[in-house]
């Protein structure tokens, strides 16, 4: 192994084998002695070929599936390869699933004992760091309480404060800060940049694409198995991306060929204000807002009052984009989100009025609509 990598992967191959109808007890086996016991092969990685050097911090992207949290729990040695090799340079802590290696019936202080422990500190290291634990975690007087009665986010406060406190060299993190409120959240984004920057090697799997550009140097783009593509965090979320859209706006396709797809949308209305007073001083009046989908043909129809509107013109809106590119991947083309349209005041005699939108289907069905009332003094 190169001494300057913290981690290397080398022409490794992961497989599951899935068993169906195994007899389970003796009764079964005698009872159903001639049923075939049907087996299938699941390819989740293949072929995979890494360098992770000392010091990196390597974000391990894909969709649900894809293999990225296999290949984080064959580098912490949980699972083994079906062939090739992993080998990892260095004391190595992971944080994969909350709470894994708590006792439930034990207090977070006693947790704590045990689980840096088994992370190779001593008893006298332990005591050493107790108070810097309890202290980042936050959980005060529940440090002695059964950690069974803390919930989901006490439980990531308690695991996270042990596993930065035993001084590991290489740091595997596994989505798990999604969990938690967002104070703490950023005080664990920033307990990670500071050992980022102090040169311990970090390999994270998560979603947060955000979090992956402000905390990582390097991604690992993968996608079915195999490393698609590894390099610089914003060009390979970038080009993820892209090939997520693709992939969604096939997977609709098919579930409007089998009747299964059910279209939604979106449509706002910026302005005017709901039930809001305008007072026109200019000879236009400007309505603007935005539309989204996820059909594969829509357009928007305007009304104000009875009447109406033809001339709508469309236009950026790379806010909205950036919220929705991923819940709406592949239906989305950013120069034409927004809508507005003008009105001449002669046309907006003074009293109340009502602007009504919808996003509608090419059979005329709505996917959504929005209204609002405004008053011309």
């Amino acid at each position: 192994m190169d001494g300057r990598n913290a981690i290397e992967v080398r022409n490794m191959y992961k497989q599951f084998k899935v068993q169906y109808d195994k007899a389970n007890t003796l009764k079964d086996k005698i009872l159903f002695w001639n049923r075939e016991n049907r087996k299938e092969v699941h390819k989740v990685l293949n072929n995979i070929n890494l360098n992770i050097k000392k010091g990196e911090s390597v974000a391990l992207i894909g969709t649900n599936g894809s293999g990225k949290s296999t290949l984080l729990k064959l580098m912490t040695k949980i699972i083994f390869p079906t062939s090739g090799t992993i080998e990892t340079n260095g004391k190595l802590t992971s944080l994969l699933e909350l709470g894994a290696g708590f006792h439930p019936d034990f207090t977070g202080r006693e947790n704590i004992y045990f689980n840096a422990s088994i992370f190779g500190l001593t008893r006298k290291d332990i005591e050493n760091r107790i108070d810097e634990i309890i202290e980042f975690s936050e959980l005060g007087e529940f440090i002695d309480n059964p950690v069974r009665t803390y919930s989901s986010g006490m439980y990531m406060r308690l695991a996270f404060s042990v596993a930065i406190n035993v001084d590991a060299e290489i740091l595997l993190i596994d989505e798990i800060l999604a969990v938690g409120d967002q104070h703490f959240q950023e005080k664990c984004f920033a307990k990670l940049k500071e050992l980022r920057d102090s040169g311990k090697t970090i390999v994270i799997v998560s979603h947060s694409l955000d979090t992956v550009k402000k905390l990582c140097r390097r991604a690992v783009w993968i996608y079915k198995g195999e490393i698609r593509l590894d390099g610089d965090p914003t060009y390979v979320i970038n080009q993820y991306l892209k090939q997520v859209a693709i992939d969604h706006k096939e997977e609709v396709k098919k579930a409007i060929e089998k009747g299964t797809h059910r279209a939604t949308g979106i449509i706002t209305i910026d302005t005017p204000k709901d039930f809001s007073d305008i007072d026109l001083q200019n000879d236009e009046f400007i309505c603007s807002g935005w539309e989204i989908s996820n059909s594969l043909d829509t357009e928007i129809e305007i009304f104000v009052d009875d009447k109406k509107i033809d001339n709508i013109d469309r236009y950026p809106r790379k806010d909205v984009y950036d919220i929705y590119k991923e819940n709406y991947a592949g239906f989305l083309d950013v120069e034409s989100i927004g809508w507005r349209f003008s009105l001449k005041s002669s046309d907006l005699p003074k009293g109340k009025h009502k602007i009504v939108v919808k996003t509608l289907t090419a059979n005329g069905q709505s996917l959504a609509s929005n209204d609002v009332e405004f008053t011309i003094i």
